[in-house]
């Protein structure tokens, strides 16, 4: 696999073929499929949704934390714990240890609602994997596994 400037000179990027740009496609388009079965319903954005599901799983995390969780920027991660707030469905608390910090944590209503979609969520990774065979699954999951490791390698590189 080329590594420097001159083994790459001559390739040509074709999107169709980039296993990123598919990534990245694939998971927007799973996104909005999932979105599709709740937004409208719970009136929830999918940053919304990403944030009450760590949450959900999570207590008393920071809002770092949860931005290191979902992936999403600091910002994504603030606009989306505002909202949340403002709607009464996650609630901050000062760190007993260091006042600087908040640890978020779903309301009452927050986990009604977080119960209600999970469901949702796991039917749609249902029929979503319906079309893998168990085997193609397996390989699924640890592919990914090898990619999530590659990406620490790249990191540490740059």
């Amino acid at each position: 696999m080329p590594h420097n400037a001159a083994e790459l000179a001559g390739r040509t990027l074709d999107l169709a073929q980039f296993i990123p740009y598919r990534l990245s496609v694939l998971s927007n388009r799973i996104s909005n499929a999932f979105a599709r079965a709740y937004s409208a319903r719970f009136d929830m954005t999918i940053p919304e949704w990403r944030v009450m599901a760590v949450l959900g799983s999570a207590d008393g995390l920071s809002a770092r934390d949860v931005a290191e969780r979902t992936a999403m920027d600091k910002v994504q991660v603030s606009r989306a714990l505002a909202r949340l707030v403002s709607k009464k469905r996650v609630q901050r608390a000062a760190d007993m240890e260091d006042a600087r910090f908040a640890r978020l944590s779903l309301t009452p209503k927050g986990r009604a609602i977080y119960d209600e979609i999970v469901p949702l969520a796991l039917g749609l990774e249902d029929t979503l994997v319906a079309a893998l065979t168990p085997a193609e699954r397996a390989s699924l999951e640890r592919i990914m596994a090898k990619l999530a490791r590659q990406l620490r390698v790249l990191g540490e590189e740059r």
